[in-house]
């Protein structure tokens, strides 16, 4: 798994904690930016909280599902180590698609250059 080489021990709780398949933006669940402070986690958390509680909202189906995303993300921003990996995990998954783009668009960039088009504009 890509956590079991970590030096700190915390290798398989992360690879359970961290699904790359099922992934969520916790960022945007809280409505936060990536550089958000821990007091704007807090403040965005409980908005959050008061306005999705299940107790609140009970003819609303979704609510309880949405209270649930939202403890989950504040579990995972409020702590800095899961924080740090989660963020960690993020710029994995950019760079992983952004290669699979390069990947896939490879063979036209080599094919137009090695078919020797000079000044070929994009």
């Amino acid at each position: 798994m890509w956590c079991s080489d970590w030096e700190d021990g915390h290798g398989s709780f992360l690879a359970d904690f961290f699904d790359f398949e099922n992934y969520k933006d916790h960022y945007k669940v809280l409505e936060l930016s990536c550089d958000a402070s821990d007091d704007e986690i807090r403040s965005n958390f409980i908005r959050l909280a008061l306005k999705w509680h299940p107790d609140k909202l009970k003819e609303e189906d979704s609510a309880t599902s949405r209270f649930q995303e939202i403890n989950e993300a504040y579990q995972v921003l409020s702590d800095p180590f899961t924080r740090k990996e989660y963020d960690k995990k993020r710029m994995r998954r950019i760079y992983e698609h952004n290669m699979e783009l390069f990947n896939k668009y490879k063979e036209l960039i080599f094919t137009c250059n090695g078919l020797g088009m000079k000044n070929f504009l994009w």
